[in-house]
């Protein structure tokens, strides 16, 4: 799971996108319309902003540049959240300067075992374990 610590977090994404993992920020604006971003950005002098990728396909270049040739933006991280993984978009969207791509998987909580057992059998599986008990016999 992902952890945004950020007082301002500005989202751009369609109004269907879910908001709950980043409810934890002291100041949240999502907007979903391209022509409202930069005067948000203005507005609320975002620390970190959010793109959904799948939501900007068009405009996600133009939108990069801007911010990247603008000094008034440096010191915005900046976020990209895509449902899949494309070797050649990816490093084009780093290239442009996003800081962090984002997947759905990144999202998931990893699973918590504290049980030395599972943890040692989830390392050795089943066929590993009946190939070293045949060898000490």
């Amino acid at each position: 799971m992902i952890r945004i610590r950020s007082k301002n977090v500005l989202l751009v994404a369609a109004d269907t996108f879910s908001v709950d993992l980043l409810s934890d920020n002291k100041m949240f604006r999502h907007i979903s319309a391209v022509n409202s971003i930069f005067p948000t950005i203005h507005e609320t002098k975002p620390n970190v902003v959010i793109f959904d990728y799948d939501h900007l396909v068009k405009d996600i270049e133009k939108i990069l540049r801007r911010i990247g040739t603008n000094p008034a933006y440096s010191k915005i991280k900046i976020c990209c959240y895509k449902t899949t993984a494309h070797t050649k978009t990816d490093s084009l969207l780093k290239a442009l300067g996003v800081d962090h791509i984002l997947y759905p998987e990144d999202f998931k909580k990893p699973a918590e075992s504290k049980n030395t057992h599972s943890v040692l059998s989830a390392i050795f599986e089943a066929p590993i374990i009946n190939r070293l008990a045949k060898a000490s016999n």
